[in-house]
C-alpha cells in the first residue's frame, strides 16, 4: 500500500471515529435532555404539576380526572383526542376535558418541553361562578390546541411562580387569575364577568389588614373571608382600584419595612425574617426589583449619607 492509500485510509478511519464520538455525544445529549420534575401543591388543594422534556418517551392512552393544561415551551408535541391527531408546537396551550381519552408524544426529532398544570374541575367551575357570580358550570373547550403565544408566557410565568414563590397569596392569585384569563378567552360558552362595583371599604380594609399582618404567609382565602367577598371578585376589585394585586401591594408594604430596619441597622438576614420574606435571597430579588438597588448597596448608601451628615 502506497502512502497516498495509507494516508487515505488513515484519514477515514479517523472520520468514522468521529462519527462514532458524535453519534455517542448525541446519544448523550438525548439522554440528558429527557427530564421530569412533578410536585403538587397543598395550598392549592394538591394541584399537580410537570415540568417536562421527552424526547423518545410517549404517553399510553389515558385520561385526567380534572382539566389537563399543557404550556408548551419548545419543541412539538402531538396527540391524539377525541379520535384526531393535534400537534401543539412552541408557544401553544393545550386544553384536555375532564375524562377524555389521549396520548402524547413527541411530533420533531427533538421533542418538546412543556409545563402542565392538572387542576380539579371545581377550580374552573369556581373561576366560572366567580367571574359570573352565577352557579359554576363545567366550562367547554371545543378546540384543545390553543395558538396564542402571549397567553402561552404568561402562563409559563405563572408555572414558575407555582414552583418557585414561598408566599401562598401570589400563587393562589395567579393560579386563579390565570384559569379565569383562560377561560374568558378560549372557552366555548365564554362567560361575561360580571361588572366590579364599588367595594372601597372592602380594599380599604384589605389593605389595613395586610400592613398590620405582613410578618405571616397570608392566604387569599383569607383576605376573601374578610371582607366576605369572592377570591376573584376580591383579585379585580383590588387590581382595579389600587392598581396591583395584593400580593404585590404586600410586598410593597414588607419591603417599606425592611427598609426601615436596615436604617436602624439591622442585618438583612434579620430584616428580611422580621418582614415576612423567608430569607435574604427572597428578599433581596424583590428588594431589587422594587426598589432599583441591593439592600446590600442600600445600607452602604444610607451609611455614606449618615457620614456625610457627621462630616457637614
Amino acid at each position: 500500500m502506497n502512502g497516498s492509500s495509507k494516508s487515505s485510509l488513515h484519514n477515514s478511519r479517523k472520520r468514522d471515529s468521529r462519527k462514532r464520538s458524535s453519534r455517542k455525544r448525541d446519544s448523550r445529549k438525548q439522554a440528558r435532555e429527557e427530564r421530569v420534575k412533578f410536585w403538587r401543591d397543598p395550598v392549592l388543594r394538591d394541584l399537580e404539576m410537570l415540568h417536562a422534556t421527552y424526547v423518545t418517551y410517549s404517553f399510553s392512552r389515558h385520561a385526567h380526572e380534572g382539566f389537563g393544561i399543557a404550556i408548551v415551551q419548545d419543541g412539538a408535541m402531538s396527540f391524539d383526542y377525541r379520535g384526531s391527531t393535534y400537534t401543539a408546537p412552541a408557544g401553544s396551550i393545550v386544553v384536555t376535558q375532564p375524562g377524555e381519552m389521549h396520548t402524547g408524544q413527541a411530533a420533531v426529532a427533538n421533542g418538546w418541553t412543556y409545563r402542565t398544570l392538572l387542576p380539579a374541575t371545581d377550580w374552573l367551575q369556581q373561576a366560572v361562578a366567580e367571574l359570573t357570580e352565577k352557579p359554576g358550570r363545567v366550562p367547554y373547550f371545543a378546540s384543545p390546541v390553543i395558538h396564542d403565544r402571549r397567553l402561552n408566557q404568561q402562563l409559563v410565568h405563572l408555572h414558575k411562580t407555582l414552583e418557585n414563590s414561598p408566599c401562598a397569596l401570589e400563587r393562589e392569585s395567579r393560579f386563579l387569575w390565570g384559569l379565569a384569563r383562560l377561560i374568558q378567552s378560549y372557552a366555548s360558552d365564554r362567560p361575561d364577568a360580571k361588572p366590579i362595583g364599588k367595594e372601597h371599604l372592602a380594599i380599604a380594609q384589605v389593605q389595613d389588614y395586610l400592613h398590620s399582618q405582613y410578618v405571616h404567609n397570608i392566604s387569599l382565602g383569607e383576605l376573601a373571608a374578610l371582607v366576605n367577598l369572592k377570591p376573584l371578585r376580591l383579585l379585580r376589585a383590588f387590581r382595579k382600584q389600587i392598581g396591583l394585586p395584593p400580593h404585590a401591594y404586600l410586598n410593597h408594604v414588607r419591603i417599606r419595612e425592611a427598609k426601615r430596619l436596615l436604617i436602624e441597622g439591622w442585618s438583612i438576614t434579620d430584616a428580611a425574617l422580621e418582614t415576612g420574606f423567608t430569607d435574604q435571597s427572597h428578599l433581596h430579588r424583590h428588594f431589587k426589583k422594587m426598589i432599583g438597588v441591593t439592600p446590600g448597596q442600600y445600607v452602604r448608601g444610607c451609611k455614606n449619607v449618615q457620614s456625610l451628615k457627621v462630616d457637614g
